[in-house]
């Protein structure tokens, strides 16, 4: 499923390069773990109706994220989406199929995607900035962001996992 590794606890006295890169790191690594040992059906498993959010839709849903962000608008480079459709911005959640191929798939975009990142992130000058709805961003503040946006669906997937096999925690 995902090659993450352990979770690494981010570092207790460092930069601030180094401090956002280790907390990204560690929400990366914590979504990793909740997914961990499942099969492709129970990655897949919904939530509770209307609800399509599944595990596995999480992990295709912060694949887009990460790279639009980081690769499409504060490194500029053409990164259209891999899961979100203009015509079904849920299609990360709505499409995710409980198959081998489709695990796979979601794993391997967020391994690009948070493989990027790292090499962007540690050249680029944390104040380069990239436009939004709010006007400017910089990445120091992206990458703030994605601690947020992953931290917040880990959130999700504790009671997502906990409804799959009464696993709690981590």
């Amino acid at each position: 499923m995902a090659d993450f590794g352990t979770r690494t606890d981010p570092p207790g006295r460092a930069g601030e390069r180094e401090t956002l890169l280790g907390f990204l790191r560690y929400q990366r690594e914590t979504l990793a773990l909740k997914c961990a040992g499942l099969t492709p059906e129970q990655a897949a498993r919904r939530a509770v109706e209307p609800s399509s959010m599944s595990l596995l839709g999480l992990v295709r849903h912060l694949a887009d994220v990460e790279r639009g962000w980081i690769r499409g608008r504060i490194a500029g480079d053409v990164a259209e989406p891999l899961f979100w459709r203009e015509d079904r911005p849920d299609a990360a959640f709505d499409e995710a199929e409980g198959t081998a191929a489709c695990v796979e798939e979601a794993w391997a975009a967020l391994r690009e995607s948070a493989a990027f990142t790292e090499r962007f992130a540690a050249g680029a000058s944390l104040d380069r900035t990239c436009e939004d709805r709010r006007g400017l961003v910089s990445l120091r503040w992206v990458l703030f962001h994605l601690i947020e946006e992953y931290a917040r669906h880990n959130g999700h997937a504790d009671l997502l996992r906990e409804r799959i096999d009464g696993s709690v925690g981590q």
